[in-house]
């Protein structure tokens, strides 16, 4: 382009030197050059702008996780205590479903059933009784298979030991150990009878805790996006355990659930002031789970 440019100055300053009637139709004919190279920029300017975009494309591509903008496909519907519904997409996923079959009656058929532990506000027959989950596949550890009843109808039963990982309709699911330590352990939860789970859905890993302390399985999980945190005495951690546990496995997000005990309500306000006291980067949500 540059080339073309000189080599029409110079023809230009030959021109000046030509007589009035000689230069008019040279003059012309510069003027309609220039006026082509112009709409040649435009053109090339168009397809920089079209290259740019594309440039862009790549480096959103490449971002970590952290850095992507979320997509907002699952849509988390707190019902009470531990109970909560999953959407992503079409299928709805009833964690530890309680309260009757009017605690779910926005919501469609489940999909998937997780259980974590046999107590009642985990396990609850009549619940699953009402429902429907003639399409349902239901993943649960053997303790909590053990105390199904016969009339009992469902889709399919998935019995998952702590440490397994299963595919189910396209989810995969680990069950992680929850449990207390010392004499709580036998009191309230022995290792090996109930299950934490990570969800692996789309690119996140959603982490339920099911009822435990700030056990080293915990601690250790690794790339956790979001994560429910229980934190109830005397049967789970204090607010303070709770924290130090968060801290220590850094999910992005992280929803204090199941922290009603015997006093009452654990103070979730001081739990989401101690953890981003400890590291900001943590969001902490505060969902309404004793409406």
């Amino acid at each position: 382009m540059l080339h073309i440019i000189n080599t029409l100055f110079s023809s230009y300053l030959t021109a000046v030197n030509k007589t009035t009637s000689e230069m008019k139709p040279f003059m012309y004919y510069i003027s309609l050059i220039f006026a082509i190279i112009l709409t040649s920029c435009k053109t090339d300017k168009s397809n920089n702008t079209s290259a740019t975009s594309e440039d862009i494309s790549i480096n959103v591509s490449s971002m970590t996780k952290a850095e992507k903008p979320q997509s907002n496909k699952l849509q988390i519907e707190p019902i009470s205590h531990a109970t909560m519904v999953l959407t992503h997409e079409k299928n709805d996923i009833y964690i530890d479903p309680t309260g009757g079959k009017e605690a779910f009656d926005e919501f469609s058929s489940p999909e998937i059933v997780l259980i974590t532990d046999v107590h009642g506000d985990h396990l609850n027959i009549e619940t699953l009784k009402q429902l429907n989950l003639n399409e349902a596949t239901i993943v649960a550890p053997e303790a909590v298979a053990d105390k199904f009843p016969e009339n009992l109808k469902y889709g399919k039963l998935i019995v998952m030991n702590n440490g397994d990982i299963k595919n189910v309709k396209g989810y995969d699911i680990e069950a992680i150990a929850m449990y207390n330590f010392g004499e709580k352990a036998e009191k309230y939860h022995s290792k090996g009878r109930g299950n934490g789970y990570v969800l692996n859905i789309d690119d996140e890993r959603v982490y339920i805790s099911g009822d435990t302390e700030d056990i080293p399985e915990m601690r250790n999980l690794k790339d956790i996006d979001i994560a429910f945190i229980c934190m109830n005495l005397p049967y789970t951690m204090t607010v303070e355990q709770a924290v130090s546990a968060t801290l220590e496995f850094k999910p992005e997000k992280v929803y204090p659930f199941h922290y009603r005990g015997k006093d009452g309500l654990s103070d979730v306000d001081r739990f989401k002031t101690l953890v981003n006291q400890g590291d900001e980067s943590i969001t902490v949500v505060q969902l309404d789970w004793y409406k």
